[in-house]
């Protein structure tokens, strides 16, 4: 085991406070956010189970582990939730001025689409 490795190996959580394994080092039956959702799961109010350190730049990075018995199925959002988005992103995409829906959202900087932006700022 690298000197790298052997700073981040602490699987009973002495020196660390938690379990802390090296990048790529974590035993089975742990994931991170990422990995969870890509399973369609969600960490469901557990606390931080483990964690990776590596060496990274700027110093030493972390990633939070959760216990993959303990997360809870993902939420799917309701069709009523997907219609409110849907009318909120139009509204973004509305020119005041106008009145058109543009293909793209509306600059805040502008407040209003490029074709009816004053040419000097457009």
């Amino acid at each position: 085991m690298g000197r790298i490795r052997a700073a981040f190996h602490d699987p009973d959580g002495d020196r660390y406070g938690i379990p802390t394994f090296w990048w790529k080092g974590a035993p089975d039956g742990y994931a991170t956010r990422r990995q969870l959702r890509k399973r369609g799961l969600c960490p469901g109010g557990q606390p931080i189970a483990a964690q990776v350190l590596w060496a990274g730049v700027g110093g030493t990075r972390a990633a939070y582990l959760y216990d993959l018995d303990l997360a809870r199925p993902k939420r799917t959002a309701t069709p009523a939730v997907l219609a409110a988005l849907a009318k909120a992103m139009r509204a973004r995409r509305t020119c005041p001025t106008c009145r058109r829906v543009r293909p793209y959202v509306i600059p805040r900087s502008l407040g209003e689409c490029l074709s009816c932006a004053p040419s000097e700022v457009a």
